[in-house]
């Protein structure tokens, strides 16, 4: 079965764990979509910026909730450091 097709970030491509939740909850992936390509680098960057699987799994969580709320970048966050050219 073919993979569906979900816009990454600026940088970042959707890791396989974020890619799973967002195709099973379709009012998430569809925030998703309507969100920047930029927005979607952050949301991706602060997934995978935690350390264990535990943390990182509750970040997806709340990312999905948080998308569906109409948030459209993670709060509290400095940002992605991986957005700007070197």
């Amino acid at each position: 079965m073919p993979k569906k097709q979900i816009s990454n970030g600026v940088v970042h491509n959707v890791p396989a764990d974020l890619r799973k939740a967002l195709t099973a909850d379709p009012k998430a992936l569809t925030a998703w979509e309507n969100i920047s390509p930029l927005a979607r680098n952050e949301w991706i960057c602060w997934t995978e910026s935690v350390k264990t699987a535990e943390t990182r799994s509750l970040h997806i969580k709340r990312t999905l909730s948080e998308l569906k709320e109409g948030i459209r970048r993670p709060c509290c966050w400095p940002g992605c450091p991986h957005r700007t050219k070197k």
